[in-house]
């Protein structure tokens, strides 16, 4: 007899096996094992909201097995990863099992390694019946929400359509921008910049008209403006008039948190949060290392705590002391303040092992992982380490009627950025040796003509940043919900940026008209405050249900006496491309399998048309063109134009190049690698990078 234990993922078996031993069975549940039906809503209309559970479809024969398992195991532990959705796995699993409610049957894993497997086994306690209800809260909230606001949207919108209490609300914040865009008005300013040295022939530095002479700031409207400044200050001199030396101290970020990541990843290698979670998750559950055998190599990736272990913190110390030096650690350890409003239930997203460096690793690593397991390595081991020492200088630069700035700094002590530097880190920028009352050359004058900019759309990055701050979701929903509003087609990517649809727009004006509190981030924010209320026993499931069900089916039924015999008309998109048939415009419609072009004539004219958008390059295996097409979680992929009689298909951006050894089309893959897809070629070539120069006007 052995004990049973059930953990989420197959992929975690053989780790958590081996440290376990020959006294355990590992199974998987393979996520949930019940979960509400999809055709009909299932929750009880006598006042409980009692969620009616099913058997999940294709789960029958992993519950036999399990049931099996349990009965000739002496006893089970449920190892469900540790969050609120893993504690209600564990909890259908105790359902399925027909274990007792009351029996210390849950453990957690914070890492699949040894020790935390270990100290999970030495802790086994009961079923935390708070964390299942905030989880069954979220499910049923999302399940009234989708199940009567949707079928509303169908006859007032399209058919098929769906709402959500999150995703809603994120349309609108993506929605509300594409406003701003459009509501902008550039305005036009000019700056001047002054290119300075010591002596003609001495190294040159740049500096910035800030002020008149009296202090006053100038601003600078048009070229008229701009060229009567140039010509006053082409026969001043420029003296320093004052300089500022000094010392700033520059802090490490603290490790990551699951928003965080996703921001990084989006930054510096363009990735979705969904591939980035894909990627954490491989790592959280384990691989095998050479040498060390299957082991976790970070921390579970859904948290909001910027907290460490002690544990941690002095193997970190121990590896920078060793690998730097001691006095790349600070003087006192470094502590991180949790954002209030976090749930702080695990550390933050680490490396298991330090020792395990990213190089070490990174054979046994999809290129995917790789990047995300050095991102991680790399800042945690950066947040122990001293802070970057600056030398800063600032030059003030009197000139006629008017005072120019230069500013610099060189590194003095690198500190943590040996290890991790930020992309927004500005590069080194050292001023000459400069004394107070010298006069300087000067070697030209420029005036650039700027306009003022809109704000940017949201990507990724910053759509997750402004989901965290504003509380809107938890760290495990970022990913799936910005995946959820582009698969429903109410979000489009447009290269990185995040663009609503007209159906977006169209959708989101009228919730906003008929049900503002759906779409309300604080509204919004305060549900998720309900919930974690749930999780820490201070509130009940009925009475957070109760409180959302009335006003809100209240608002339903004045919406759809409101919109009585109405519909909501979503404009169409014209292509700038006319109908063979008839020489009307052709637009973008919506069926059931995507969009396509129809006639605009429709229905006098039935014409319509595949939308294709041709892609550089020819089809490796037929030699026709290439396409571009969408997946139907709205990632970009390129298939051959002669589908279905050709087939071919790649991830891999085509070129204009050509393979030098069979003449094929080079496609351009991950890591910057051109190459060939030509059956047994195999060439492959580094891409050549060109650096891109902003252009100055001169006034």
């Amino acid at each position: 007899m052995s004990k049973l234990v059930i953990v989420e993922s197959p992929s975690k078996i053989k780790s958590v096996q081996k440290y376990l031993g020959s006294g355990y069975r590992v199974m998987a549940s393979v996520g949930h094992i019940r979960d509400l039906p999809q055709k009909t809503m299932s929750i009880s209309d006598d006042g409980h909201f009692t969620p009616k559970y099913v058997v999940a479809p294709g789960k029958e024969d992993i519950i036999k097995n399990l049931q099996a398992a349990a009965a000739e195991s002496d006893g089970v532990l449920l190892a469900t990863d540790p969050d609120r959705e893993g504690e209600a796995i564990a909890w259908h699993l105790a359902q399925v099992l027909a274990l007792g409610a009351k029996e210390k049957n849950r453990i957690t894993f914070n890492a699949i390694t040894k020790s935390a497997v270990q100290e999970g086994l030495a802790a086994p306690r009961a079923i935390d019946q708070n964390l299942v209800d905030a989880q069954q809260a979220r499910r049923v909230l999302d399940r009234i929400v989708g199940y009567k606001l949707s079928p509303f949207l169908w006859k007032k919108v399209r058919r098929g359509l769906s709402a959500g209490r999150v995703q809603s609300v994120v349309v609108r914040l993506i929605v509300d921008r594409e406003k701003e865009i459009r509501a902008f008005v550039p305005e036009e300013y000019w700056s001047i910049d002054a290119k300075l040295s010591q002596k003609p022939t001495s190294r040159a530095f740049m500096a910035k008209l800030v002020t008149t002479a009296a202090g006053e700031k100038v601003e600078i409207h048009t070229a008229d403006q701009a060229q009567a400044i140039r010509a006053a200050l082409a026969q001043a001199d420029f003296t320093v008039q004052k300089v500022k030396k000094s010392t700033r101290n520059q802090q490490p970020y603290p490790p990551f948190i699951t928003s965080t990541l996703q921001q990084d990843a989006a930054r510096k290698f363009g990735m979705t949060g969904e591939r980035t979670m894909r990627a954490a998750q491989a790592l959280y559950e384990g691989v095998d290392v050479p040498g060390v055998g299957a082991t976790g190599l970070i921390t579970y990736m859904r948290t909001d705590s910027v907290r460490i272990s002690e544990e941690a913190r002095a193997a970190g110390n121990a590896y920078i002391a060793q690998t730097y030096g001691e006095r790349y650690l600070p003087a006192k350890p470094r502590y991180f303040k949790t954002r209030a409003g976090a749930q702080d239930g695990h550390e933050a997203i680490r490396p298991t092992l330090v020792d395990l460096t990213p190089e070490r690793v990174k054979p046994v690593l999809s290129a995917d992982q790789y990047k995300i397991y050095k991102l991680i390595w790399e800042r945690f081991l950066a947040s122990l380490m001293a802070n970057c020492v600056q030398n800063t200088q600032t030059v003030d630069i009197a000139a006629g009627d008017y005072l120019f700035r230069a500013t610099g700094y060189s590194v003095k002590f690198d500190g943590f950025t040996a290890v991790y530097q930020d992309a927004s880190q500005e590069e080194a920028k050292d001023l000459p040796d400069l004394t107070e009352g010298s006069r300087l050359h000067l070697r030209e004058l420029t005036g650039n003509q700027h306009f003022t900019q809109p704000p940017a759309r949201y990507n990724d990055a910053t759509l997750t940043d402004v989901m965290e701050k504003t509380g809107i979701g938890r760290p495990s929903t970022y990913a799936t919900t910005i995946a959820t509003v582009i698969k429903r087609e109410y979000v489009e990517r447009e290269k990185k940026a995040l663009k609503p649809t007209a159906l977006g727009e169209v959708t989101t004006e009228l919730m906003c008209d008929l049900f503002k509190e759906i779409v309300d981030t604080k509204f919004t924010a305060s549900m998720e405050q309900d919930l974690d209320r749930i999780a820490a026993g201070e509130l009940t499931y009925e009475q957070t249900l109760d409180r959302f069900y009335d006003p809100f089916m209240h608002t339903l039924r004045n919406a759809e006496a409101k919109m009585e015999g109405k519909r909501a008309k979503v404009p169409d998109e014209v292509t700038g491309e006319v109908c063979p048939n008839c020489g009307k415009p052709m637009v973008i419609k919506v069926g059931r399998f995507g969009k396509f072009m129809a006639c605009s004539g429709y229905p006098a004219c039935k014409t319509t048309k595949p939308i294709v958008t041709h892609a550089k390059g020819k089809c490796p295996v037929c030699g026709k063109g290439m396409v571009e097409r969408k997946s139907k979680k709205g990632y970009k992929y390129f298939g051959c134009e002669g589908y279905p009689a050709c087939k071919y298909m790649t991830w891999d951006t085509p070129t204009d190049e050509v393979c030098p050894n069979c003449g094929k089309t080079l496609f351009k893959r991950r890591g910057g690698i051109l190459a060939c897809n030509g059956e047994g070629c195999g060439f492959e070539k580094k891409a050549e990078r060109g650096r891109k120069k902003a252009a100055k006007t001169n006034a």
